[in-house]
C-alpha cells in the first residue's frame, strides 16, 4: 500500500511540514532515548520513553513525506511504523520488529503488563538505530529538513 492510498483510506492526512517542525521532533526523540537510559525510574517508564523516540523518528519520516497520521483513526501508531518501508525504505523484518514493540508497549500501557530487561534493551536499541536512519535518510532526501 502507498502513502498514498492510506491518505484515500483516511489514515494519513497531506501535511505540508518545514525544518523548524522536523528538528523539534527529532529533538525530542534523542531526549526520549536519553531519558530511556536513566537507571531511577522503573522498566516500563523507560520502555516508553524508548519507543517514544521511535514514534517520534518515525513520524519525522512521515511528515519529511508530506504526511501525517489522522489521530482520530483508531491505530495511527501502527500506521507511523508500518509507513516505514514507504517513508525511508525500512525493511519489513525491522518493522516487524518495530511493531512488536508497539504491541508489548500497548499491553504494558492497557493491561498492566510488565516489560521484561531484554525488551527494553531491544527497543532502546532499536530507537537508537532509526533515529539514526532517519537522520541520515532526511541528510539525503531532504537536506531542507534536516533535523
Amino acid at each position: 500500500m502507498t502513502l498514498d492510498n492510506l491518505q484515500k483510506t483516511g489514515q494519513l492526512k497531506p501535511h505540508a511540514s518545514n525544518a523548524a517542525e522536523i528538528a523539534r521532533l527529532l529533538e525530542a526523540a534523542r531526549r526520549n532515548l536519553t531519558d530511556a537510559s536513566a537507571q531511577n525510574i522503573s522498566t516500563e517508564n523507560r520502555f516508553d520513553a524508548a519507543y517514544k523516540c521511535i514514534m517520534q523518528s518515525a513520524l519525522a519520516a512521515l511528515m519529511a513525506n508530506g504526511y501525517r497520521p489522522d489521530t482520530k483513526v483508531p491505530g495511527h501508531h501502527q500506521t507511523v511504523i508500518q509507513s516505514l518501508p514507504k517513508t525511508i525504505g525500512l525493511p519489513g523484518t525491522r518493522v516487524a520488529v518495530l511493531d512488536a514493540l508497539r504491541n508489548k508497549r500497548n499491553l504494558s500501557d492497557y493491561s498492566g503488563r510488565d516489560i521484561d530487561r531484554a525488551s527494553l534493551t531491544t527497543c532502546m536499541a532499536e530507537a537508537s538505530r532509526l533515529l539514526a536512519e532517519v537522520q541520515v535518510w532526511l541528510a539525503k532526501a531532504h537536506p531542507d529538513l534536516k533535523g
